[in-house]
């Protein structure tokens, strides 16, 4: 079958199968359902890509990414920052900048992993799993090989995430409204997010949902901050590498911008669900057509080392974002 085809049809398969009730309890989002389909369609179809099979997957994740990553905007508003009050808005940045900075920095001194792969799967564990780390590959123009080691590593652990918090729960000593803090602050991906705070309670679920979203919206200032360091960088080698730049994201404006209207205007409810339907379906198209490309030789080749700086940033999650809940929201 085409690409042309399969990845679309991959894409809508990968939706419905979310809103299945027995796969929805496992916090499988559309977006890694379709990473895995298309590996499984990518491993089956021996065919070659043509050249217009290659420029949609091209389009897909590239245009169709971002295209999807503004129009989640829509998702998110201002009043959802003030209803968990400013300590929830501290706990994100601060749950992401040491994330990533320990992860990079980390990743690269003593795993010696490429620095691209260090931030890779730094970004995906403190922000928002696969989509962030999609959306920063447009910044960084990694090779493919290390997006594809990123994800799995981001979603085996995500998942694993997941399945701690009611357990952690009955230990905690923090009332159902402080634990939704804690999922929503610590966890991987959104829909891991509702999974991890529907099992402990309706209020759990509230404040999970919220204070993850706010840190999805801080994807992007991040990508923003992050290519300006990196345009810095490369000015400063200038010498090496002439006449080098590093383009702005400007569909980072346009994710800001979605907020800001879905926070200023009373948007119908019928024009809202369209919105994040069609920003559910382009993100889903882009995962499955990173998941085509995907080949289980490529995570082998890698080695140990990417999933051992996962881990190191899944307990720092779990631990970490614990005592900074204690700190912060419980005190």
């Amino acid at each position: 079958m085409s690409q042309l085809i399969a990845l679309p049809l991959i894409a809508i398969l990968a939706i419905l199968l979310a809103k299945v009730p027995a796969i929805a309890q496992f916090g499988l989002s559309a977006l890694p359902l379709a990473i895995m389909l298309g590996m499984f369609f990518g491993h089956l179809n021996t065919r070659v890509a043509a050249g217009r099979e290659i420029a949609f997957i091209c389009f897909c994740q590239q245009k169709l990414l971002r295209g999807g990553i503004i129009l989640f905007g829509f998702s998110l508003s201002f009043q959802q920052i003030i209803s968990v009050g400013w300590q929830a808005l501290v706990l994100d940045m601060l749950v992401i900048s040491s994330v990533f900075c320990v992860g990079t920095y980390v990743g690269i001194r003593f795993f010696k992993l490429d620095k691209e792969l260090a931030i890779l799967t730094s970004v995906g564990s403190a922000i928002c799993g696969a989509a962030a780390i999609l959306a920063t590959e447009s910044v960084l123009k990694p090779r493919q090989q290390h997006v594809t080691v990123a994800v799995a590593s981001v979603v085996l652990f995500g998942t694993l995430a997941m399945f701690s918090y009611p357990f952690i729960y009955q230990f905690s000593g923090m009332s159902e409204q402080a634990f939704g803090i804690y999922i929503g602050s610590t966890v991987h991906e959104v829909a891991q997010a509702v999974a991890a705070g529907e099992a402990v309670g309706g209020e759990a679920l509230q404040n999970a949902v919220v204070v993850k979203l706010i840190r999805v919206m801080m994807l992007a200032p991040f990508i923003f901050i992050l290519s300006a360091f990196l345009l810095r960088r490369s000015d400063s080698n200038s010498a090496r590498s002439p006449g080098r730049r590093i383009a702005i994201p400007w569909f980072v404006f346009g994710f800001m911008a979605a907020s800001a209207i879905n926070s200023v205007l009373l948007l119908p409810e019928a024009l809202l669900s369209t919105l994040q339907l069609t920003s559910q379906f382009s993100l889903a198209i882009a995962m499955a057509a990173l998941g085509v490309q995907t080949r289980w030789s490529t995570i082998r080749h890698a080695g140990a080392k990417p999933m051992l700086l996962s881990l190191m940033l899944f307990v720092m999650l779990i631990f970490g974002g614990f005592y900074l809940n204690q700190w912060l929201i419980v005190a």
